[in-house]
């Protein structure tokens, strides 16, 4: 073993140590990488699977917050996320420890019940309005959610303008397209539905929807606020999308508007402009087009 290698293991022992008391051999250890801007392992100890994932000292707060996203979703019983064991910080590093989540395969009524189980977490809602009661990270992107009374007014201020705004001062994007955002905000009002805020997972791609020893679906790295569902609905959307079944169990279960398959690209603005200000101008392609369109 590297000595590299040494100190992550005396490091993630610690960890152990503190949070589930096991001083027993690691039967099985896998490390690699969580996500783009943290390192983790999988381990077993006797019966017992554990995940943990740390920083390496930068994004201060990421895990702190993504601990609340889970234990926030987790009290509503909607929806299945991983248990959080412990989060805290060791050798300047933030970490995060939670239960692994085994796999089996996927049951005949996956998506079905994947679709029920999320409109249920979105009949969740809060008389604070639209938000929520700290920052949190979408990806590695700080995510404010101060709360806001109308829906698209938090969607203008706290999603799209903070991303066009950091795109235009790294000039990751011209003026003209930050003008065209500017044209784009008088037009939503208009656009986009008037609906009460409902509990999101902010994240979700089939990266984050993983198959558990049931052959059902937990939910994993959540960046979770009270926000518009249609948003959620077309984050699906992206990468690849998500089995038919899953979108008619959902609105049999809590229907949407009429006209969303129209409204889909303008909430995916947000997460194409945390991508652009993320990992580069490659989805900048995808944004003009959209704007061209609305």
């Amino acid at each position: 073993m590297s000595q590299q290698s040494q100190e992550q293991y005396q490091f993630i022992a610690q960890i152990l140590s503190k949070h589930a008391g096991e001083s027993a051999h690691i039967d099985d250890f896998q490390f690699f990488y969580g996500g783009n801007f943290n390192l983790a392992v999988r381990l077993r100890i006797k019966n017992t699977e554990y995940f943990i994932k740390w920083t390496q000292g930068d994004y201060q707060g990421l895990f702190e917050a993504e601990a609340k996203n889970l234990e926030t979703i987790h009290a509503t019983g909607a929806i299945q996320v991983p248990r959080v064991l412990g989060v805290g910080q060791l050798e300047e590093k933030e970490y995060l420890m939670m239960e692994g989540i085994e796999s089996a395969d996927k049951q005949t009524n996956y998506w079905q019940d994947f679709g029920e189980k999320l409109a249920h977490l979105h009949q969740n809602t809060t008389a604070h309005g639209h938000g929520l009661a700290y920052t949190n990270f979408i990806g590695a992107a700080p995510q404010e959610n101060s709360w806001t009374l109308d829906g698209v007014t938090f969607f203008i201020e706290n999603r799209l303008k903070k991303q066009v705004g950091r795109a235009l001062y790294d000039r990751k994007i011209t003026p003209e397209v930050a003008e065209k955002f500017e044209t784009l905000y008088e037009r939503l009002p208009s656009l986009l539905p008037h609906e009460a805020p409902a509990l999101i997972h902010g994240d979700l791609w089939s990266g984050n929807a993983m198959v558990n020893d049931q052959g059902l679906i937990t939910l994993v790295d959540p960046c979770c606020y009270y926000g518009f569902r249609e948003a959620e609905l077309a984050f699906t959307t992206m990468f690849g999308g998500f089995d038919t079944k899953f979108y008619d169990a959902y609105h049999a279960n809590f229907p949407i508007e009429k006209g969303f398959h129209e409204r889909i690209p303008l909430y995916n603005l947000y997460p194409l402009m945390v991508h652009v200000n993320l990992f580069g101008e490659g989805y900048l392609p995808a944004v003009n087009k959209i704007l061209a369109t609305f």
